[in-house]
C-alpha cells in the first residue's frame, strides 16, 4: 500500500503540478505587489484618488468595496498577460520550430466529388449521397480536390 503511494508521489505529473502550484502563489504575490504599490497608485495619481482600496459605498449599511475588486480585476489582467507572453507564447513558438522538419501526416480522408463531405480514403462509395468512386477519385486525397462553392 505505502509502495503504489510512493509510486503516485513520484510520478512525473504530481512533482510538475506541485511545483506550478508552489510557483503560482508565489508568483501571484508578486503581481498582487506590483498592482497594490505600483500599477494602482499610478492609476490612482491620474484619476485623483491616492488608493483604489478607498474607494467604497454604502448602502443600507453594507459596505461595497470597489476599490479592492479593481486591484483584484488588474491582478488577474497582469496574471494572464504574463502567464500568456512569458509561458504560452513561448512555448508555441518552440514547438513550432520543433515540428518545422516534420512532413505532414497522411490524410484519413478525402471529398466526395458529388456532395463534398468528408469520406475515409478506402471508400468505394460516399456513405452521405452514395455516389461510386472511379479509380482516380479513390487515389484523391482531401488536400488535392479543390472545392467547389455550392
Amino acid at each position: 500500500m505505502l509502495q503504489g503511494f510512493k509510486q503516485f508521489m513520484l510520478r512525473g505529473n504530481v512533482l510538475d503540478l506541485a511545483v506550478a502550484v508552489v510557483m503560482g502563489a508565489a508568483f501571484g504575490a508578486v503581481v498582487t505587489a506590483l498592482v497594490k504599490d505600483l500599477i494602482t497608485p499610478l492609476i490612482a495619481a491620474i484619476i485623483g484618488k491616492p488608493d483604489f482600496s478607498a474607494i467604497v459605498f454604502t448602502v443600507n449599511g453594507s459596505r461595497f468595496l470597489i476599490g479592492d475588486f479593481l486591484n483584484a480585476i488588474i491582478s488577474f489582467l497582469l496574471i494572464g498577460a504574463a502567464v500568456y507572453f512569458f509561458i504560452v507564447l513561448p512555448v508555441n513558438q518552440l514547438l513550432a520550430r520543433m515540428r518545422r522538419g516534420e512532413a505532414a501526416p497522411d490524410p484519413t480522408t478525402k471529398k466526395c466529388p458529388e456532395c463534398l463531405s468528408d469520406v475515409p480514403i478506402a471508400a468505394r462509395r460516399c456513405a452521405f449521397c452514395t455516389s461510386q468512386f472511379s479509380e482516380t477519385d479513390r487515389a484523391l486525397p482531401t488536400s488535392s480536390i479543390p472545392s467547389r462553392s455550392v
